[in-house]
C-alpha cells in the first residue's frame, strides 16, 4: 500500500508532538495535501533550492526539514519571493514541506543529544525543562452534609489518584454567601436575600482524561441548583526528560582547549569561537543546539563552567565571561546538522513499526552559509 502524507505527518507527531514545540513555533505540515502519496522522504535541515533540487533528483515527495520554510505570514507568492517562492515552486512540484523543529528540540533524545554523546555527559538533564502536560485540580464548594457523597462520586470517575494512592482529597471548611433570584429554589436559605451558608471546600486531582467525567459526576450528585467549581491547571515538570539544553558533567576535568578540540573533530564542519581562558579547567557543561543565546542565564544559574550553542551574541558572550562561564560558539548548523543522523534513526524506527514503505533519505546539500576562514578553521591539535 502506498503511504499518504498523512502517514508521515502521523509518524512525525507520536515522535515529536506539535504541542511539544514552543508556543512562537511554526513546525508541522506547511506546504502539501495529506492524501497525497508520498514513495521517498528527504531529510534536511533547512529548505532552499539545493535541497528542492535534491528532493526532485531523488524522487522524494516530502521534504522533512527541522527548520520550518514559512515562519511569518507572507504578503505574497510569487517566484521572486524568499520564503514565498520556495513554497510555490514545492507546491508546483508536489513537493510537501513538514516541520520538526523546537518539538525536536526539546525532546528527550533530541537536537543537542550529539553534544552530549560527544562529551560523553554524566547526570544529563534538561537545561530549562520543560512543562509536563500535568493533571487538573478540581475545586468544588459542598454543603457539609454533602461532602462525602461528592467526593466519592468523584473518586469513582476518576478523581483523586495520586500514585498508588487513590482517592485522595483535601477539605477546609468555611462560610459561602449567595443571593438566589426569587424564582430559584436553593438547597439551603431563601430566595431574594443574601444567605450564607457552611461549606467545604473540596480538591482532587484528576487526570485531563478523566475531567470531563468528573466534572459530569460533580454535577450529578451535587444538591446545589448551580454548582460552583474551578479546574486549574497543574503543571511541572516534564516526566519524559523533555527540554531545552542540556546540563551534565564531564567524567573528568578538561582544559577549555580540549573542550573546544573534541567538539572540533566531532561537529561537522563547526566554526568554533571560544571565549574564556584556554586552560581553565572545565567539568560542569551546560549545551543547547542551534540559536541558544536565550539560556545562557540558565546556564549560570545551573552552575555550568562553560556553555556550548550557536549564534552567540557579542554581548551575550562577555557577560557570561564577566560572570565566570566560559562559552563556546560551535555554529548554529554544526551544532543542528549533527543531530539530523538521530532524527533519521529515529522516523526509520518508527515509520517501519507502522508497515510504511517511503526510503527516507538523508539529504547532502550544506547548508551552513558561513566559510571562516577557510582552510584555517581550528582542527585536532590546532588549540
Amino acid at each position: 500500500m502506498v503511504d499518504r502524507l498523512a502517514d508521515w505527518v502521523q509518524v512525525v507527531d507520536a515522535l515529536y508532538p506539535q504541542n511539544h514545540a514552543a508556543s512562537w513555533d511554526v513546525a508541522g505540515l506547511q506546504v502539501g495535501d495529506p492524501n497525497d502519496p508520498v514513495g521517498g522522504v528527504l531529510l534536511c535541515l533547512d529548505v532552499v533550492a539545493a535541497t528542492l533540487d535534491e528532493a526532485a533528483a531523488r524522487g522524494a515527495d516530502l521534504l522533512l526539514a527541522h527548520h520550518p520554510l514559512l515562519f511569518r505570514p507572507l504578503d505574497r507568492l510569487t517566484p521572486a519571493t524568499v520564503p514565498g517562492g520556495l513554497a510555490l515552486r514545492a507546491a508546483r512540484s508536489r513537493i510537501a514541506v513538514l516541520a520538526v523543529h523546537t518539538n525536536f528540540d526539546s525532546a528527550a533524545t533530541g537536537t543537542t543529544e550529539p553534544v552530549v554523546r560527544l562529551l560523553d555527559l554524566r547526570d544529563v538533564t534538561p537545561l530549562e525543562p520543560a512543562l509536563g502536560d500535568g493533571d487538573c485540580k478540581l475545586v468544588t464548594f459542598v454543603p457539609v452534609e454533602a461532602t462525602e457523597a461528592v467526593r466519592s462520586a468523584l473518586a469513582e470517575a476518576g478523581a483523586g489518584s495520586i500514585g498508588a494512592y487513590r482517592a485522595c482529597s483535601f477539605a477546609v471548611r468555611g462560610t459561602g454567601t449567595f443571593v438566589a433570584p426569587t424564582t430559584a429554589n436553593p438547597t439551603a436559605g431563601q430566595p431574594g436575600r443574601r444567605n450564607e451558608v457552611v461549606e467545604d471546600r473540596l480538591e482532587m486531582v484528576v487526570p485531563r482524561a478523566r475531567l470531563a467525567a468528573a466534572v459530569a459526576a460533580l454535577r450529578r450528585v451535587h444538591p446545589y441548583e448551580e454548582v460552583a467549581f474551578d479546574v486549574i491547571e497543574r503543571l511541572g515538570a516534564d516526566e519524559d526528560g523533555r527540554g531545552m539544553g542540556r546540563i551534565g558533567d564531564l567524567p573528568e576535568p578538561v582544559a577549555l582547549r580540549g573542550v573546544g578540540e573534541r567538539l572540533a573533530v566531532g561537529l561537522p564542519s563547526p566554526h568554533l569561537r571560544v571565549a574564556g581562558d584556554l586552560d581553565r579547567p572545565i567539568r560542569r557543561v551546560a549545551a543547547c543546539g542551534g540559536a541558544g543565546d536565550s539560556l545562557v542565564g540558565a546556564a549560570l544559574d545551573a552552575g555550568a563552567d562553560c556553555y556550548i550553542t550557536g549564534d552567540l551574541r557579542h554581548h551575550v558572550a562577555l557577560d557570561a565571561c564577566s560572570a565566570g562561564m566560559a562559552v563556546i560558539d560551535a555554529g548554529h548548523y554544526a551544532t543542528e546538522a549533527a543531530a539530523l543522523p538521530i532524527l533519521h534513526q529515529a522516523l526509520a524506527e518508527a515509520s517501519a513499526r507502522r508497515g510504511l514503505t517511503a526510503r527516507l533519505l538523508a539529504s547532502a546539500v550544506r547548508t551552513d552559509p558561513f566559510q571562516i576562514d577557510p582552510g584555517r578553521g581550528w582542527d585536532k591539535g590546532a588549540l
